[in-house]
């Protein structure tokens, strides 16, 4: 396709579609670079398991903007096919801490890999710091905005 089939698109699209544009286009890009694996956007929750251990299943409702009910199955296929782990927490007994198991860690790696793949053809440089740091800010207003009201 070329730039002026997306004319009109371009001209009267909020600046919102095109962020959740750019995540879907992601992970589907994602999705055929892990063939063999029934993943499709799940990926992400492994990737956040991994960077925040011990998290919990409602840091995950949190930052995905996920209801319980579909993390929860999400993390029960996750821990059935031994990418992560989930154990009472000690300190609130109705919680449960995540972690990614060895299996889960030995994914990490490939999914960054094809993940900056993509950064890379589509124009995400290392040097966008600035724009990552900005995008990171707005979403973080954004759940707070949603937990306020």
């Amino acid at each position: 396709m070329n730039d002026e089939s997306f004319q009109g698109i371009m001209d009267n699209s909020p600046f919102i579609a095109w962020i959740h544009n750019i995540s879907l286009n992601q992970q589907k890009y994602m999705k055929t670079k892990m063939s063999g694996l029934d993943f499709s956007h799940d990926l992400r929750y492994i990737i956040f398991i991994y960077d925040n251990p011990e998290c919990s299943q409602e840091d995950l409702v949190n930052m995905f903007c996920q209801s319980k009910g579909n993390i929860a199955k999400i993390l029960k296929k996750f821990e059935d096919q031994g990418y992560i782990k989930r154990e009472i927490n000690p300190e609130n007994r109705r919680k449960y801490m995540l972690t990614t198991t060895e299996k889960g860690d030995s994914l990490v790696p490939k999914i960054r890999q094809i993940s900056k793949e993509w950064e890379k053809e589509v124009g995400i440089s290392e040097n966008d710091v600035e724009l990552k740091k900005r995008i990171m800010e707005i979403a973080i207003k954004g759940m707070r905005l949603t937990q306020e009201g």
